[in-house]
Order: C-alpha cells, then sequence, then structure tokens
C-alpha cells in the first residue's frame, strides 16, 4: 500500500480547471503531448539505482464511451539489488478523453512482491458513477465528483495547465480517485527555477502535492516537481523526502515529443 501511495503521489500532480462545457465534456486545449510520445526515468533511493519508469503515449487513439481517446500507459519496475529485496513490475493504463483530458477506463496490473491486482476502473459520466472490478472480488460502486482525475489523466493535465496564470503560492484542490476513493488533491505552485538535468540545464515550473501529516513523507512539501517550462510541459526531476529516506525520479530517455526541446550546455 505504501508503495502505491508514493507512486500515486508522484504521478498525480494535476492542476487548475480552465474549461466551458459542451454536451456535459468540458473541452480543453493541448498542444503539450499527442500520440507517439515515450518518456523514460531514472528512480534513485538514496545512491540507489532501485528502478526505472516509462510513460507512453499509443500511436492509435482508441473509442471509449463513444468518445476519442489517448492510451497512456505507465509502466515501472525495480532493477539491481532493490529488485533483489522487492521484485515490482507495475503498469498503469488510462483512456483519457482527446478533447476533455478526463478518464473513461482505468486499468492497473501490479506485482510488488508478493502482493498482486488487476483491477478495471470505468468511468460513467451520464450517470456519474465509478465502478471499480478487481479481479477475484465484487464491483464497487462509487459517486463520481465533476471532473475526477485517475493517476493518469490527472498527469496528461497536468501538462496543459496555463501556469502563468497562477501566483506563486497558490494552492489548487482537484478530486482524483484512486484505490477505491476520492481524494481531495491539492498542488501548490511554487514559482519557476532553472535545474540541471543529465540533457543539460532548462528552465522549470516547481510544483509540490501538498502532503497531510503521516508515516512516508517528511513535511508537508516533502514532494518536489519540476516541468519544462515550454510547450512540452514534461516531468524532469522528481524529489521525494521521506522517513526513510530520499527519493529521485529523473528524465532518462525521451523521444516524440510535439515540440523541439531546448536544453542549455
Amino acid at each position: 500500500m505504501k508503495k502505491k501511495v508514493i507512486l500515486f503521489s508522484l504521478l498525480a500532480i494535476i492542476g487548475l480547471c480552465g474549461f466551458h462545457i459542451v454536451d456535459s465534456y468540458r473541452i480543453v486545449e493541448n498542444e503539450s503531448f499527442g500520440p507517439g510520445e515515450i518518456l523514460e526515468y531514472r528512480v534513485h533511493y538514496g545512491f540507489i539505482n532501485a528502478g526505472e519508469g516509462i510513460v507512453k503515449v499509443s500511436n492509435q487513439i482508441h473509442k471509449i464511451n463513444d468518445r476519442p481517446c489517448f492510451e497512456v500507459t505507465a509502466y515501472g519496475k525495480s532493477v539491481g539489488a532493490f529488485d533483489w529485496i522487492v521484485k515490482i513490475r507495475d503498469t498503469w493504463k488510462s483512456y483519457v478523453d482527446t478533447s476533455a483530458l478526463i478518464p473513461h477506463r482505468f486499468q492497473t496490473d501490479l506485482q510488488e512482491g508478493k502482493y498482486k491486482k488487476q483491477e478495471t476502473v470505468y468511468f460513467n459520466y451520464a450517470g456519474k458513477t465509478i465502478r471499480s472490478e478487481e479481479k477475484n472480488d465484487v464491483s464497487k460502486e462509487f459517486d463520481m465528483p465533476t471532473n475526477i482525475q485517475d493517476i493518469i489523466s490527472g498527469y496528461c493535465y497536468m501538462r496543459i495547465i496555463d501556469f502563468n496564470t497562477l501566483h506563486i503560492g497558490d494552492v489548487v484542490p482537484i478530486p482524483a480517485f484512486f484505490d477505491d476513493k476520492v481524494y481531495d488533491f491539492k498542488v501548490k505552485y511554487r514559482g519557476k527555477e532553472e535545474i540541471s538535468t543529465k540533457y543539460g540545464k532548462i528552465r522549470c515550473i516547481k510544483i509540490t502535492p501538498v502532503m497531510p501529516k503521516n508515516e512516508m513523507f517528511d513535511g508537508e512539501s516533502s514532494i518536489r516537481v519540476w516541468i519544462t517550462d515550454d510547450k512540452n510541459r514534461i516531468p524532469v526531476k522528481i524529489e521525494a523526502d521521506m522517513f526513510v529516506g530520499a527519493v529521485e525520479m529523473e528524465l532518462k530517455n525521451y523521444k516524440g515529443l510535439k515540440h523541439k526541446i531546448v536544453f542549455k550546455k
């Protein structure tokens, strides 16, 4: 459960809603990503190379609930010495509305040591309900708040926000569904700064999820995310301060971006 909460916190950083309603679906402008994009990440736990992650947008547009959707898949796995401690092979997949950037279907296939879970979540916007179906378990139904997100669609929506409309310190509440719960997620805008990456220096937008007091993360602003301050808006670095140590995720490779990305050497 702790691993799932960490991954949720790292991936589900989402922001403001600037939209209008047409036939019950909002319309947002997306100039940041599209089919064929692949982002690869390396995860460090202290000095240990602990894991790798990939976020991939399929080349194919799918139709779910009679709506065109991106198929966005995130893969995560443990590597090296950490793989001997706990073997992780996780997959999250979301079918994200191409116009509204909200989820229509969310699938998980988790293998974390002896723990395994396969689940599909269906979002019914006509009935305003969420139905989760876990393998070898009963189906569950929940009320759906307006503009709900899952961890993958939230990641997608975060990338199209116009952060120039925010002031440093602004806090944005967003509903997010994960692990059979609706979370009142909050994100704080921290401004802009230049950071160093393996490709060179790049100007970034810095945001932090507001963390309630818990047994995992050390402080309210214990997770920090840097997103490129350009049209791509890709996350290039994530840091998390935990009571058991520090976790860092950094961009390892990228391809299929909609816009050219420029790093300073």
